[in-house]
């Protein structure tokens, strides 16, 4: 039986779902030769995010084993820099966090619930990737969606069904990227590697996939 979302995790502890993942992840940089600089959070950092955010078990046992210090993915269509343990709290200011940091009692002015925790961003389009840990599931995880920037109101679209299968997806995504040129991608690029994704993503997240954010 998995433990509760809650249950304490130790330092680099992983399960198994979260650890394939993670090494899908890793294993595409190297094959694709990029640098990517993952660490280990200290656990009074996990439990601070942890308490001010919510943030649920699988994702705190990812900072624990691999805080992403330095990641960026690669892509055709998009890259996703994944956001480091010690930069967390200040990406949620505005956002789930008042400007100065404080708790929301409520959404934001243009609809930012307090629920959605910033883990990502787009760094070609700056768009926020992001948990909503207002309802883990029972391997204590949640979905990962984006919005659009720079709107008057965020509108959510779902990105994976959990952050385990969002890790997953990017592996995924560097994976079919290795045949397409690093450099000078033009837009006939973009749509085919759209077209040889989208079934790919369809395998491990049916939902995902449906929403269309990656296609």
């Amino acid at each position: 039986m998995p433990p509760a979302p809650d249950a304490p995790e130790g330092p680099g502890e992983v399960d198994s779902d979260l650890a394939e993942a993670l090494q899908a992840l890793k294993a595409a940089f190297e094959r694709r030769v990029l640098p990517a600089q993952f660490g280990k959070a200290e656990q009074a950092r996990v439990d601070l995010l942890r308490s001010r955010l919510r943030v649920p078990r699988r994702f705190r046992e990812f900072l624990l084993a691999a805080d992403p210090i330095d990641v960026e993915t690669r892509t055709p269509a998009e890259r996703v820099r994944l956001v480091p343990s010690a930069k967390l709290l200040e990406e949620q200011h505005g956002l789930s966090l008042a400007e100065d940091g404080s708790a929301r009692s409520g959404p934001s002015p243009s609809g930012w619930r307090p629920s959605w925790v910033v883990i990502a961003h787009s760094a070609l389009l700056g768009d926020p990737y992001f948990l909503d840990v207002a309802s883990p599931d029972a391997e204590g995880d949640c979905q990962v969606f984006t919005a659009m920037s720079g709107t008057d109101n965020w509108k959510p679209r779902l990105c994976a069904s959990s952050f385990a299968t969002f890790l997953r997806i990017l592996a995924i995504g560097m994976e079919v990227a290795k045949n397409f040129p690093d450099r000078d991608v033009d837009m006939d690029d973009e749509q085919v590697f759209r077209e040889q994704l989208g079934p790919r993503i369809r395998e491990h997240d049916p939902a995902a996939a449906k929403a269309g954010h990656w296609t």
